[in-house]
């Protein structure tokens, strides 16, 4: 069994190139800087388990603003209900 591990690496954006789609939800997300640490430790250590406080940091970043789009989303359903 190989334990050569992952070989991740943050893409630079070359001029001209279209952003990814991934990148810009978690650009919106606020959460950026938790994902960019990932990718960081994924490239020194090539072992998701070395990790894990980076992917927690990320996974609660994500939790937090799905939370705040919920509670927005029900807030605009409910004005709109009401304006109807």
């Amino acid at each position: 069994m190989s334990t050569q591990g992952h070989t991740w690496a943050r893409q630079v954006k070359k001029e001209g190139e279209e952003e990814d789609p991934l990148d810009l939800l978690i650009s919106r997300s606020g959460c950026a800087a938790s994902h960019y640490a990932v990718q960081e430790c994924m490239a020194q250590h090539q072992d998701w388990r070395q990790c894990q406080p980076q992917v927690q940091a990320f996974k609660d970043c994500m939790s937090e603003q799905q939370a705040r789009r919920r509670e927005e989303l029900q807030r605009r359903k409910e004005q709109d209900s009401t304006h109807s």
